[in-house]
């Protein structure tokens, strides 16, 4: 199939051994080229909130999932970060949906998955949308189903969205310093956005009340060690009665943005 399934071919990995991983990583680490912008609560309250404002958020959630035209960058921006302040954002409650989807990941062969299969991963995918609707494992598998299905446009439009909101979450810091994390707004975004990057990723460390920092298996060819993730927005909707206890997210590879050939 030559659509863009063919270079944004996913590969789910349970369990990788150190010498797999190494032999997958890349060797350097290019900062992205977006412009930083700390996310302003005040900003992205008034913007969002306001009917009149281009990025007032019930118009965003529209667009975003009616797919009609596409979004610009600060439009991703908007989206993502305003989702924090609406009444669906609960980083706490568990996605069986998404837990669903991936279970029929790992049955199926990538390179031969059947429509029934194809079928219900979308249909797990849309549910589990409903509690993450910016999940970059759900955009990215969903972008993969659409594709093997031959449906061109929704493949696109899911690709799209993956790469828009990976890059609003790159726009908030350089993920280099603990003083310019990466903002999320649920853990295992962080590691998705390793991931998308080619990296592998040992379970993170906590530095701050805010703060966390991924670390790789390995250092890249430019000696970076791992990235740090701002989880604010995630700990200010945490429920008294809720003890943190995080499993290892699904890793994905050969997610950077790319050209279509």
């Amino acid at each position: 199939m030559r659509n863009i399934v063919t270079t944004l071919i996913i590969t789910l990995i349970g369990v990788l051994s150190a010498t797999e991983v190494e032999a997958q990583q890349d060797d350097t680490f290019a900062p992205p080229s977006v412009e930083v912008i700390l996310p302003d609560e005040d900003d992205i309250l008034d913007k969002t909130l306001a009917t009149s404002s281009p990025y007032y958020y019930t118009n965003l959630m529209l667009k975003y999932r009616n797919g009609t035209e596409p979004l610009s960058d600060m439009e991703y921006y908007y989206l993502y970060y305003g989702y924090a302040y609406q009444e669906g954002y609960r980083p706490f409650v568990k996605n069986n949906a998404l837990d669903d989807m991936l279970t029929v990941m790992a049955s199926i062969n990538p390179e031969r998955p059947t429509v029934g299969q194809l079928e219900r991963v979308i249909e797990y995918g849309i549910e589990a949308m409903e509690l993450d609707p910016f999940n970059p494992k759900v955009l990215n598998i969903m972008a993969f189903a659409y594709g093997a299905l031959d449906d061109p446009e929704r493949e696109r439009l899911y690709y799209d969205h993956l790469n828009g909101i990976l890059r609003a979450i790159e726009s908030s810091g350089t993920g280099l310093k603990e003083e310019s994390p990466w903002h999320v707004l649920m853990f295992s975004h962080a590691y998705d956005v390793v991931a998308a990057k080619g990296y592998a990723y040992n379970e993170a460390r906590i530095i701050s009340r805010t703060t966390e920092f991924v670390p790789l298996v390995r250092k890249t060819g430019n000696k970076i060690k791992g990235f740090y993730f701002d989880y604010s927005r995630v700990y200010r909707n945490k429920p008294d009665d809720v003890v943190l206890k995080r499993d290892r997210t699904w890793q994905f590879n050969n997610l950077a943005p790319r050209e279509y050939k």
